[in-house]
């Protein structure tokens, strides 16, 4: 039998979870609760569910806090959040879409409505696995697919890309600032691919700051050193302007890391796409 999706509400007005908890389970919906903030984080990550009905005002922690602790756990980074609130101010609003929330209700709400903007955002996610939902890169399947290709072809090198330091980096600067981070960084790999990739020239992305891109074997060198080259000149640009300069002074402005490496079917034979990435991941060096 198909697993149900599954929704957690995260709600401590017993009434409000109550009538959630029915309505959604009528609908077909597996539904997990909790009414603490801790809790909830606790218990997505113990079961990630499919999308999280989040309320805003909450015993111990915010959902706000709640929501930033499920988006630094790898497996609820990309989890559809909505927000239950009776906060109308635009402030919160952007507050809630600045920290990845999918959409805004406030309370009291319209059940239809709710059901139908829970069933838009799974509906959006389904199609959002496929690619990055920051950078729009492939990911996931789309990644393996293209890598399980690449091992019957030859003439081929795999180069690996990560960013490390995002963790910091956001909480200095905000989520906002991260993302733009990552879409500059898929820009530039994309620019680069395109211009001297070769024919074989891809770029996906295997984990929120991991990147790949398959070239040329003739190519792979020049791409690799217009990767770091290209990098170096930029990384200073990610920084807001009004306070890199009191941070540099100070000596607290996050690092942002490079590190790179790059297989080829020479380092083979690799039993599949997932060797092929392990052994890709292991050849990376600070840039």
């Amino acid at each position: 039998m198909a697993e149900r999706t599954c929704i957690l509400v995260v709600e401590d007005e017993r009434d409000t979870a109550d009538m959630l908890s029915a309505y959604f389970e009528s609908q077909g919906y597996e539904v997990l609760h909790a009414a603490w903030g801790q809790d909830a984080v606790k218990l997505a990550a113990e079961r990630p569910p499919d999308l999280i009905l989040l309320d805003i005002r909450l015993p111990d922690i915010d959902g706000y806090e709640v929501c930033h602790q499920l988006r630094l756990q790898r497996r609820t980074q990309d989890t559809p959040i909505i927000f239950l609130t009776e906060k109308r101010e635009r402030l919160n609003r952007l507050q809630g879409l600045e920290l990845g929330a999918v959409d805004y209700i406030t309370k009291p709400f319209d059940i239809q409505e709710l059901r139908l903007r829970v069933r838009n955002a799974l509906h959006r996610a389904s199609f959002d696995t496929l690619t990055d939902p920051v950078t729009s890169l492939p990911a996931n399947e789309l990644v393996k697919d293209r890598l399980n290709q690449l091992l019957q072809q030859r003439e081929w090198v795999l180069i690996g890309l990560a960013v490390d330091g995002l963790d910091d980096f956001a909480d200095a600067y905000g989520f906002v600032a991260r993302d733009d981070v990552l879409r500059a960084v898929a820009l530039m790999l994309n620019n680069v691919a395109q211009e001297i990739g070769g024919e074989a020239a891809f770029v996906g992305q295997i984990d929120r700051t991991e990147f790949i891109v398959i070239a040329d074997l003739t190519r792979a060198r020049e791409v690799g050193e217009h990767i770091i080259a290209k990098l170096k000149q930029s990384v200073g640009y990610f920084y807001p302007h009004q306070e890199s300069g009191a941070r540099v002074a100070t000596g607290s402005r996050p690092e942002l890391r490079l590190s790179i490496g790059a297989v080829s079917e020479k380092n083979g034979p690799f039993a599949g796409a997932e060797a092929l990435v392990a052994a890709m991941q292991s050849a990376r060096r600070p840039a």
